[in-house]
């Protein structure tokens, strides 16, 4: 199986079969042993009629004990070394429906890893929800087929060879039935494809609305809108409902079918064998192997409908995957380095000229506006922005990376102890990019800080939050949960702050660093934000007064462009719409 830091290879993304087809070839000598224990298992379920009919006709009829002792002991070895083999094709199967579910996830992250910040672009999150959650478990267990499915198809052929020693004609229709059998299945298998293709593409919508919700909860009921958002989210999930029941219809009527048919065809078999064994034509040990055999026979149809349906429902989610595995990050055309000295950063379309060495401040009326500029300035969209009079899409992305910073105040924390949370390279916590100190490259990462370092303290204490490490039993080395659920809002935030400082970067972008904090602490952190990172350069979006009042320069953005800069008490006594900005603020921490 698969090791967690084996490569998983390059995966075949032409068609949803084909890579199915290679999840196949990445374990061939697993495959074949699924396929020769699935067939030799089948087969001997197949000998088991035909040794009850030798020791009806050999040792029952003429009163032969001896036989028939012989032959009901061949039939108990037969039946005790099937029950091993059935164990060991159960577990190598298992193994191979592991393997291809640890191989579809290491590919899938590992495209996701490559993607980075254009994958949200490209994609939405639901979508890639439901391929981690759904379609993986659904992809390895159509792999069923590498081991029964071809089982059955050796164990078909094995009865049918059995059957024309018996009767031709029960031969005939054994071998003519079956396949009639699987084609009258066959046209459902492929209504099902369709009706799970829009089934798992809503899902991947609704999904993606469920983390929207989660998200913006708290701000949906602010501004009075959760009854509205709530009203679309039943109309989608009703229609789902309804998507979901046409899928199970078909899937309902493919495995009565499955079942049902093969029976009806026994009832039909053993008929015609009832009526040669009336007449003399055959003994009765061969009409009870008849019976067995036929019997038998609706357990290799029944694989076939079950894969069949097993893989119709893999390839469609395969295809998802292959198109997710066909997305390509941006391409990286630069092939500069980085400014040697420090430089400015600037955006000509908002008109933003950020200075090296100055704590400078985005105040938008829109806050999107302002963290859309600090995307095209850390390159994270196309524009036209510059750094050292060099446009950035003309430097190297692996540059820009080592020296740039963009700290959003909802990146994501990964669950980890809380030294590895905050740790760049010693654990799961990652900013929207992880940069390395300065001077160093990407091959030359530190070793994680385990235990508190000067500069884990000397972070901690920036953002505030000595107080959170006091706070929990174990300090740095207590466990967290997936995105900090067990801190406040205002402990995440401080957080990732701490984290963003540690990674020390040249250049630190900060959306909203703040934002959360009470006011008494919001003062502290930008009191010691300014101290910590000066004569670096920075950059942090916000409306309040207590960070700007540290910072040195100050752009005052309407409808995403500079429409004022300055400093901030500059700014108050110069331009109103400024003033009435920041002023609620004020107002707020005053009370």
């Amino acid at each position: 199986m698969i090791d967690a830091y084996e490569d998983p290879g390059t995966p075949d993304h032409r068609s949803g079969a084909r890579y199915l087809w290679w999840l196949v070839t990445r374990q061939p000598g697993r495959c074949a042993a699924g396929a020769m224990f699935g067939s030799v298992w089948m087969v001997l379920l197949a000998a088991t009629p035909y040794l009850m009919s030798r020791a009806i006709d050999d040792g029952l009829e003429p009163g032969d004990m001896s036989a028939l002792a012989a032959w009901s002991g061949a039939l108990f070895a037969v039946g005790a070394f099937n029950a091993w083999l059935g164990t060991m094709r159960h577990r190598t199967m298992t193994r191979v429906r592991m393997d291809a579910n640890f191989r579809t996830v290491k590919v899938v992250v590992g495209q996701a890893v490559r993607l980075g910040a254009s994958l949200s672009r490209q994609m939405g999150a639901g979508e890639v929800v439901t391929i981690g959650v759904g379609d993986v478990q659904t992809i390895s267990q159509s792999l069923t087929v590498v081991g029964p499915g071809i089982g059955a198809v050796v164990a078909y052929l094995v009865i049918a060879v059995m059957l024309v020693s018996i009767s031709p004609a029960i031969a005939v229709v054994v071998l003519l039935g079956i396949p009639v059998i699987v084609l009258l299945v066959g046209p459902l298998l492929g209504r099902l494809q369709g009706s799970e293709t829009e089934y798992r593409e809503r899902q991947g919508v609704l999904t993606a609305r469920i983390g929207d919700l989660a998200g913006g909860l708290r701000v949906l009921g602010g501004l009075g809108g959760k009854d509205l958002v709530a009203d679309a989210f039943r109309r989608d999930s009703q229609r789902l409902r309804e998507q979901g029941y046409r899928v199970g219809a078909v899937t309902s009527w493919v495995q009565a079918l499955g079942i049902g048919l093969p029976t009806l065809f026994l009832v039909v078999v053993t008929w015609m064998a009832a009526r040669l064994a009336a007449r003399g034509d055959i003994t009765v040990g061969q009409l009870v192997s008849v019976y067995g055999f036929v019997a038998m026979l609706v357990r290799p149809v029944s694989f076939w409908v079950e894969c069949g349906y097993q893989i119709s429902r893999g390839v469609v989610c395969a295809r998802r995957v292959v198109r997710f595995l066909r997305l390509e990050p941006m391409p990286d055309t630069g092939t500069l380095d980085a400014p040697a000295e420090p430089s400015a950063l600037y955006d000509p379309e908002s008109g933003v000229r950020i200075l090296p060495g100055r704590l400078t401040a985005l105040v938008a009326e829109r806050p999107a506006d302002a963290t859309t500029i600090l995307d095209r300035l850390a390159r994270y969209t196309p524009s036209d922005a510059t750094w050292g009079e060099v446009r950035l899409d003309e430097i190297a992305l692996p540059r820009i990376r080592e020296h740039i910073l963009l700290a959003d105040h909802e990146s994501d924390l990964f669950a980890d102890t809380l030294q590895g949370m905050i740790q760049p390279f010693g654990g799961a916590g990652l900013c929207r990019h992880a940069a390395p100190p300065r001077g160093a490259t990407s091959h030359e990462r530190p070793a994680p800080d385990h235990g508190e370092q000067p500069a884990t303290r000397t972070a901690l204490h920036t953002a505030a939050a000595e107080d959170i490490v006091q706070a929990l039993p174990q300090g740095l080395d207590t466990p967290m949960d997936a995105q900090a659920r067990n801190l406040s809002g205002g402990q995440r935030q401080r957080i990732r702050l701490a984290r963003a400082l540690l990674t020390d970067p040249d250049i630190l972008l900060g959306v909203e660093p703040t934002s959360a904090l009470d006011a008494h602490t919001e003062a502290k952190v930008a009191a010691r934000l300014r101290e910590a990172r000066e004569g670096r350069t920075t950059v942090v979006t916000t409306t309040s007064p207590l960070v700007l009042d540290h910072t040195d320069t100050v752009h005052y953005l309407v409808d995403g462009k500079v429409a004022a800069t300055g400093t901030h008490h500059a700014l108050l006594d110069t331009t109103p719409g400024y003033r009435a900005l920041v002023a609620r603020d004020t107002e707020e921490v005053t009370r």
